[in-house]
């Protein structure tokens, strides 16, 4: 499906189908990599079905979907720069098949805005962050299926440096005004991702 779905998206502004194929692979090997455990390609399946409930609100869908597809495109536990690094891959990737500037641009501020998932001026930039952290929001086996999957691609760090990390990540979440910046996420994830993420907290004590 999402191969599909990023090859009819490139194939309306290039028809060159090698050119689909050569970053559609550049996706899949970076998604697919045996270090990640999260961010994977069932990771953007997921956003992609949250993100279709929205659809009709969405003003720039095609951008919306280039920054789905490069948004952890690349990620490195080790780093801090991992959102910069996407959206510099984004911005070479789109910029190979002669995208607008523009487009460009804003789905390199879509991307950075994953980095502390802050209330945007642009509502697509809202409705994405908040699809990128739908999960916190799910039923707890879920839950707990995604902060394993968290701890495993952060393995290479010990428990007395790992724990402080994460929940210095939770607590930066719950101190927010709001986790979710549209009303759709809010009233759908709200009350349920902190309730998950004061358990967890719980948990790493």
């Amino acid at each position: 499906m999402l191969k599909t779905i990023f090859t009819n998206l490139l194939a309306a502004y290039n028809p060159d189908s090698r050119i689909s194929g050569q970053l559609w692979a550049e996706i899949e090997k970076s998604y697919s990599h045996k270090k990640r455990h999260y961010h994977t390609l069932q990771h953007l399946t997921n956003m992609l079905w949250q993100l279709d409930e929205v659809k009709d609100r969405i003003q720039d869908w095609d951008t919306v979907l280039f920054a789905l597809f490069y948004h952890d495109i690349i990620y490195n536990s080790l780093r801090s720069d991992n959102e910069e690094k996407s959206a510099a891959a984004a911005e070479k990737s789109m910029t190979s098949i002669a995208l607008p500037a523009n487009m460009i641009g804003a789905c390199k501020k879509m991307i950075m805005a994953t980095a502390g998932h802050a209330r945007s001026e642009d509502a697509d930039t809202n409705y994405f962050t908040d699809a990128d952290l739908a999960v916190l929001g799910a039923d707890w086996e879920t839950y707990t299926a995604y902060y394993q999957d968290i701890r495993k691609e952060y393995s290479i760090y010990p428990d007395l440096v790992y724990k402080p990390g994460r929940k210095k990540v939770l607590t930066h979440f719950l101190a927010m005004e709001s986790i979710y910046k549209t009303g759709y996420f809010f009233s759908k994830f709200e009350a349920k991702a902190k309730q998950n993420m004061k358990k967890e907290l719980e948990l790493l004590c």
